[in-house]
């Protein structure tokens, strides 16, 4: 049964088409169909608080299409949740009906904790030990999100506003550093070994830059190095020479410097990426709603 999911982020708009397939013991969500649009929301609220007529017009053309694309492969359901960018946008509300009315697509904005739980809910797809304490990071364009996890539960998260193209926009507020590292020191045991799980588009291109195999760890050791070198080239030179996308050029760098400074506070020198995101967790959480009622 495939499902429809569109993520509409920071800096791009998703959708995936999916299916949760059964192999013996073990789930996994089946991609069929991805597309992706730099739409860059967060490029405009960020600087002044709102989205404007021509953003909304590309907004709703990208809504469509994904509605057309997700009507094409005949999915049980489409759902549509917006993130960072538009909990803050103060004509957000008029966005979103305008969309509907011109796509019939309603979307949800959702909060930081519900964008975690969906994300998390594939986690426990994936063959580690949950039992064992692990923390999982998440780097947007508009927020960060840190969770942490004892005995497969979920002990304490929380959503921090920085992001890549909020630290771009230079619009991260100076005690964001402090309130990441106080709030680790208050909810992490620093002494306890942690598994630690990278989500997130950038973290899944510096992985692949990297050039490591899909179940391989990165080495903080590595991420330094890789920023390093795309620290000094232009934009023009990013894309050029690693073949990104300019929308992936610009912000890959930011990226890196957050997961950097959380695995620093963290006192970890490795994370794991496990190329899940929002949209795997809202297929499986559409799947399991369809399955429930069957």
């Amino acid at each position: 049964m495939k499902f429809g999911a569109i993520d509409i982020g920071t800096n791009a708009a998703r959708l995936l088409v999916g299916e949760v397939e059964v192999v013996g013991n073990h789930s996994f969500v089946k991609k069929i169909s991805y597309t992706r649009v730099p739409l860059r929301l967060g490029d405009e609220v960020f600087e002044n608080g709102i989205i404007s007529t021509k953003k909304a017009t590309d907004f709703s053309k990208t809504i469509q299409a994904f509605s057309l694309i997700a009507e094409t492969f005949n999915v049980k359901k489409l759902r549509a949740v917006a993130t960072s960018a538009m909990r803050e946008a103060v004509n957000a509300k008029e966005v979103i009906a305008q969309i509907k009315k011109e796509s019939g697509v309603t979307i949800e904005v959702i909060s930081g904790d519900e964008e975690a739980k969906l994300i998390f809910g594939t986690f426990f797809l994936l063959d580690f030990d949950k039992t064992a304490p692990f923390i999982v990071i998440d780097v947007g364009g508009g927020s960060t999100e840190i969770s942490v996890f004892e005995n497969g539960t979920r002990i304490a998260s929380k959503s921090f506003q920085v992001g890549t193209i909020r630290l771009l926009k230079e619009k991260v507020a100076t005690t964001i550093w402090s309130e990441i590292h106080d709030w680790i020191i208050q909810h992490v045991d620093l002494n306890s070994p942690h598994k630690l799980f990278g989500t997130g588009g950038n973290i899944n291109k510096v992985h692949k830059m990297i050039g490591k195999s899909q179940s391989a760890t990165l080495d903080t050791s590595a991420i330094i190095k890789l920023r390093d070198k795309l620290d000094k080239l232009s934009l023009e030179e990013r894309t050029d020479k690693y073949q990104l996308k300019p929308d992936r050029a610009d912000v890959i760098v930011p990226a890196m410097n957050i997961y950097l400074y959380i695995l620093n506070e963290l006192n970890c020198t490795q994370i794991s990426v496990p190329k899940i995101g929002l949209s795997d967790g809202m297929i499986y959480a559409m799947h399991k709603e369809y399955t429930a009622t069957r």
